[in-house]
């Protein structure tokens, strides 16, 4: 079995909050058909820490609700921040769970670890294939 070592920092997640993203995470790990024990670095953070990160490493000095930043490498994937107050936010908005969105957010920043991007109509049209797959997998049905 494919799993996702995640340390997790600045976490108070409930249990199953951890597990939507754990399970979101190592359905993408299927999907792309990787294999072995790989890691991922996970914040949970607010709209206030976010902002800095994207402000810093983007430079959009505005708050959003996932950051992803690749490391290239073959083990250790990256890093992924989330805002839990945005993802209350659009949990609410969009009439889904909050494990739900947690879950989403994890699918569409881990396909930006394995190298996706959506500059462009053809490779947004490929993510969003993409993160329907892995939310299948993951059993979060779009």
């Amino acid at each position: 079995m494919i799993r996702v070592a995640m340390s997790m920092q600045d976490v108070h997640l409930s249990a199953p909050l951890k597990k939507a993203v754990r399970k979101a995470a190592d359905a993408a790990v299927r999907t792309e058909g990787r294999g072995g024990r790989l890691r991922v670095s996970l914040l949970v953070t607010d709209d206030e820490h976010i902002r800095q990160l994207n402000a810093q490493f983007r430079d959009k000095d505005t708050a959003t609700d996932v950051l992803s930043f690749p490391s290239g490498g073959e083990v250790f994937l990256g890093d992924i921040a989330i805002s839990l107050p945005r993802a209350q936010a659009q949990a609410s908005e969009y009439g889904h769970s909050l494990a739900r969105e947690m879950a989403f957010l994890t699918a569409h920043a881990m396909l930006h670890l394995f190298g996706y991007d959506h500059e462009n109509e053809d490779d947004e049209k490929l993510m969003r294939e993409r993160q329907r797959e892995i939310m299948d997998k993951a059993g979060f049905a779009l």
